[in-house]
């Protein structure tokens, strides 16, 4: 039987005719990745995206949280894992950066994994305690330049996307900033609303409870237009600083060889969920705005993403054992 089985798909490939491993998927469960703890972004949209596939597919898609080494422990497996579309991975910027900031990583973001599709983004935002005087970024930057030695900020630890807006605003302006990491996004807030940081770089979803009840002052938002949740608080660019882009990203990914048709399929079913409404609404709730783009878009960004963030984790040195 295996050798008639061989014999039909060499014939099938000599006719120009590719069988289809995709056929009939999914006919079993589909497990879900996420490199982190329950209630964090990534796990949120991940559970709002195995929902609806499971609903779209008529199979049950959901979530494993493999947590530890910032995702690295989770990529490592998916990484290894079949790739016949039943172990599929959700990713935040971390995986993008890790490598260029970890000493080894178990995985390589482009070579050992398939781009499905960039599902949303959010900006990371910088915020202010309320006593801080600066309320524009060039007033900040020039407080900062006036005391030196003084100012510190806020980030939900070493290699975070905020961590390195961070560094890049840092860098970029010459500043005498020092970085407190603290130990997730929530405990970073806390410090700033308490003013023991005066400065936090956060993922706007982290800030975004704060930032409306007045607890900290929204001064600037890293991306390339102004977030719905907080319209009136302009962009970097807006103020005159430039290159500051730097969003909080929430993909999906599959093992590398990954039958392209499933790749697709599911690109196309959550690009129909994310179109939802619903969805929609919920993901601002969280902070994020909707992309949901193909594949070769997204792996098209993930490869911008580690050039970008690599170059800030080596100008600043910075490293993890």
């Amino acid at each position: 039987m295996p050798v008639l089985y061989g014999i039909l798909t060499a014939v099938l490939l000599l006719a120009g005719v590719t069988p289809s491993w995709a056929q009939g998927y999914p006919n079993r469960p589909v497990r879900v990745v996420v490199g982190f703890t329950p209630g964090g972004p990534t796990d949120v949209i991940a559970r709002l995206v195995a929902q609806k596939l499971s609903d779209s597919l008529g199979q049950q898609f959901f979530v494993e949280n493999l947590a530890g080494a910032g995702g690295n422990i989770a990529a490592g497996q998916v990484a290894h894992a079949t790739p016949d579309g039943y172990t599929i991975m959700a990713i935040s910027t971390g995986y993008m950066v890790n490598p260029s900031l970890y000493a080894t990583v178990p995985y390589d973001p482009v070579k050992d994994f398939s781009a499905v599709t960039l599902v949303a983004v959010s900006p990371n935002v910088v915020v202010v305690n309320p006593s801080v005087p600066a309320k524009t970024l060039p007033e900040l930057v020039q407080l900062i330049r006036d005391n030196p030695g003084k100012y510190s900020y806020a980030g939900p630890g070493v290699g975070s996307t905020p961590h390195l807006g961070g560094e890049l605003f840092r860098l970029t302006y010459k500043l005498d900033l020092v970085h407190v990491p603290f130990a997730g996004a929530a405990p970073a807030v806390q410090a700033t609303i308490g003013g023991h940081t005066p400065i936090a770089f956060t993922a706007l979803p982290s800030s975004l409870a704060a930032i409306q009840a007045g607890q900290v002052r929204a001064i600037g938002i890293a991306a390339g237009e102004r977030a719905e949740q907080i319209p009136d608080v302009p962009t970097f660019a807006e103020q005159g600083v430039k290159g500051q882009e730097a969003d909080t990203l929430t993909g999906i990914v599959a093992p590398a060889g990954t039958p392209k048709e499933i790749v697709e399929l599911l690109a196309r079913e959550i690009a129909k969920s994310v179109a939802q409404p619903e969805f929609r609404a919920k993901l601002a709730t969280l902070g994020f705005k909707p992309v949901a783009n193909t594949p070769d878009q997204f792996a098209a960004r993930i490869k911008l993403e580690i050039e970008k963030w690599g170059k800030v984790v080596r100008d600043a040195n910075l490293r993890i054992e």
